[in-house]
């Protein structure tokens, strides 16, 4: 279980600084307080967490697909 919190956590902080690295470096405090009115795609405050767990999710069958093909030689 840890394990798995600790790639979701990883993905989160890729995803956020990867999609937002000028934001984070120039005004972070800034950036953070104007997420409740953000509104990426219409998902409004959860965009975060509905990308990171699509992110995640992909992640996990990739492995879980590696694991299998390995299996299998």
């Amino acid at each position: 279980m840890q394990k798995q919190l600790i790639h979701f956590f990883g993905i989160f902080l890729f995803l956020a600084i990867g999609m937002h690295f000028s934001e984070w470096m120039s005004h972070p405090v800034e950036h953070l307080m104007a997420l409740p009115s953000s509104g990426a795609y219409g998902l409004g405050m959860a965009h975060p967490l509905i990308f990171t767990v699509i992110a995640y999710l992909v992640v996990m069958l990739l492995i879980f697909l590696v694991k299998k093909i390995k299996n299998l030689f």
